[in-house]
């Protein structure tokens, strides 16, 4: 199996235009020269899956096509390995050279015969482990191969042909990800966070977490470190130091105490260009910005990275100011497009707000308009919510983002219903960008809804996206403090300032359902040559429905993320009705189910042994917000991998 894995296909250096430096709408930014011979070159194969999400690339594609439309429906288990617990493991299998590699038995890393399911070696962990992928790093004479990734906010590194920690990395194999922000963070905690990182060379570039949802959080910078000696390469502050770029953004005091503004889920990198791309999240506090006026960069920012030096290429920040926790949960999706007759090497980025927004990777432009709106301002006291946004005109969005009496869940019980009705009359209800309010508000995607991590897949050479999207309503009701219990500290505030929370609320009904009616999660494929939708459909089904001949309806809050493969073939699995399906490319439907004896949640990894395709899935635990839904109780947690059968 060829290893090398690239981040475009059939792109060409013609198509890159702009490598220079140039002025973007207000919305984004683009001043600095592309890394030094940045250019897309070759066709490339994408049949490894030694990284996260399948590759650097994160495009969840594999060039595999054994397993086809026209056979697809024979598919069968092949092994399976169980994991020891009954709980929910979400892990993105890493297969190199004939050997998967597995998180199980109380968060072990698990290498396995990747054509029988026979256990290698294990390597055991006290504290917690990355649990939704790894990455491994190949020494280009093959005779190095590590497994690096965090344990107990700890960068390690794992010799992946033994198990044993490569004792030369770092402090005995670990670098503690808190050394580099100084003293002045020595008392914080661990920064564990579930986000894998990204390889580029030898460098393993990791973004810190921000350590805590309230006011106090540290500094969410992005690191890159030596992958041989674990060494500090360099530093991005995504919260701009005094001087920086940016730092214009936030109050005149704004030091390295504010927060947040983390890439907590995913990352991409061209590994072509050198360029690495960075969704980031919400400045603290989520809701209440009043301690932080201001655009706040770099929030809610796409941002492209020198990956050799972390230098800022430009950048995109799709909310100012943002008062939703609508942080960019998803990779970054690399493929090539031919828009008005030009081929582009485009980046696309989904959001929890139901856009997709796309750029030429290089310059930053978007190749369609994204126009600065007004939308409903704040009439909370001491906050000053940015009056306009960043709004695609192309795609359109792929999930709804209001929410009716009409559309009220005819599923839930009729006090329940008048409830929501109450709530939908009595709370500031309009529309999408609707700030938190005391009067309380609603929010659809919702801070849960939209995409989220794993939850896009691209064809890269095609130009053809697919997002699963869940909607899941919440209400954000802010309040002051209640003089019960201590008010929360904030750094940098005045004395005077009120630390206005928001206890938020995700409309769950009595019954376990949402407060909003199906379908509650959808497959969504888009044509980005053109920036249109070719066909949406309901992803998956609830149990306790089905049982009532209630079809259509999209799983609740699934996490189950989708694999693209050259067989034309969508694989995805779905939590509340325990289903891993293979859905056709051209309209989305069904041409293979399986029953999985738990919930799944994850991404599938889809790789070949000796001329053998497989696909691998995690299966565990009742999945997310099944709580009060009478669903059967969840078999064993294992991994099953499938196959078509042997001839």
């Amino acid at each position: 199996m060829n290893l090398k894995r690239c981040t475009a296909a059939a792109a060409h250096a013609a198509c890159l235009l702009g490598l220079g430096a140039f002025a973007l709408k207000p919305a984004g930014v683009a001043a600095q020269e592309s890394p030094a011979g940045a250019e897309a070159r070759g066709d490339f194969d994408f049949e490894s899956w030694d990284q996260y999400l399948g590759g650097s690339d994160s495009s969840q594609y594999s060039s595999l096509d054994q397993i086809d439309r026209g056979n697809v429906a024979g598919l069968e288990v092949a092994w399976t390995y169980p994991t020891g617990e009954s709980g929910n493991y979400r892990f993105n299998p890493l297969v190199v050279d004939g050997v998967m590699y597995v998180l199980a038995h109380n968060n072990s890393l698990v290498a396995l015969d990747a054509a029988r399911g026979d256990e290698i070696w294990r390597h055991e962990h006290e504290g917690p482990v990355s649990n939704r992928g790894m990455n491994i790093w190949t020494s280009e004479d093959g005779s190095d191969r590590r497994i690096l990734y965090l344990n107990a906010g700890h960068l390690t590194s794992v010799d992946a042909g033994t198990g044993e920690t490569v004792t030369s990395f770092g402090d005995n194999g670990r670098v503690d990800l808190r050394t580099p922000l100084g003293d002045d963070y020595s008392d914080i905690r661990p920064l564990q966070t579930a986000n894998p990182g990204r390889i580029f060379e030898n460098l393993i570039i990791m973004s810190l977490p921000a350590a805590g949802a309230g006011y106090t959080a540290n500094p969410a910078d992005i690191h890159a470190y030596d992958i041989l000696s674990g060494e500090l390469a360099w530093v991005f502050h995504n919260v701009p130091r005094p001087g920086e770029f940016g730092s214009d953004t936030w109050p005149d005091d704004a030091d390295a105490r504010y927060g947040g503004v983390h890439n907590w889920s995913e990352s991409t990198v061209d590994a072509e260009l050198g360029i690495l791309y960075v969704p980031t999240g919400t400045a603290r506090y989520d809701f209440y910005g009043g301690n932080r006026h201001g655009a706040n960069l770099f929030g809610n920012s796409l941002l492209a990275l020198d990956a050799r030096t972390g230098q800022r290429l430009w950048h995109f920040q799709t909310i100012h100011h943002d008062l939703w926790d609508y942080d960019l949960p998803t990779a970054p999706k690399l493929l090539t497009v031919v828009h008005d007759g030009e081929t582009i090497a485009a980046v696309a980025q989904s959001s929890k707000q139901g856009y997709i927004y796309v750029f030429n990777r290089v310059t930053g432009e978007p190749l369609w308009p994204i126009e600065e709106r007004p939308v409903p301002q704040s009439d909370t006291p001491g906050e000053q919510s940015w009056p306009t946004q960043p709004i695609p005109t192309a795609p359109p969005p792929f999930a709804r983002q209001s929410f009716t009496e009409e559309d009220i869940n005819p599923y839930i019980p009729e006090e329940d219903r008048e409830r929501v009705r109450e709530q939908l009359r009595t709370y500031r209800n309009e529309g999408l960008f609707t700030p938190p309010s005391p009067q309380g508000t609603i929010m659809l995607p919702g801070h849960n809804g939209g995409s989220n991590w794993g939850s896009v897949a691209v064809n890269p050479g095609n130009g053809k996206l697919y997002v699963v999207s869940k909607e899941l309503p919440t209400t954000a009701n802010l309040a002051p403090p209640d003089g019960e219990r201590p008010p929360p500290v904030v750094p940098n505030a005045d004395p005077d300032f009120v630390p206005y929370q928001a206890p938020y609320d995700f409309m769950l009904q009595s019954n376990g359902m949402s407060a909003l009616g199906p379908p509650w999660s959808q497959l969504t494929a888009y044509d980005l040559n053109e920036g249109t939708i070719e066909w949406q459909v309901p992803n998956g089904n609830v149990m306790t429905l089905e049982a009532q001949g209630i079809t259509g309806t999209g799983s609740q809050a699934p996490r189950g993320g989708p694999v693209v493969t050259a067989g034309g073939l969508i694989f995805v699995a779905t939590s509340s009705d325990r289903k891993f399906r293979a859905r056709s490319v051209k309209d989305g439907s069904v041409l293979w189910e399986f029953e999985t004896p738990a919930a799944s949640e994850g991404v599938p990894a889809v790789f070949a042994v000796n001329g053998r395709q497989y696909v691998a899935i995690a299966v565990g635990g009742n999945g997310l917000f099944a709580q009060n839904m009478d669903l059967p109780e969840p078999g064993p947690g294992q991994y099953m991998v499938f196959a078509l059968p042997r001839n």
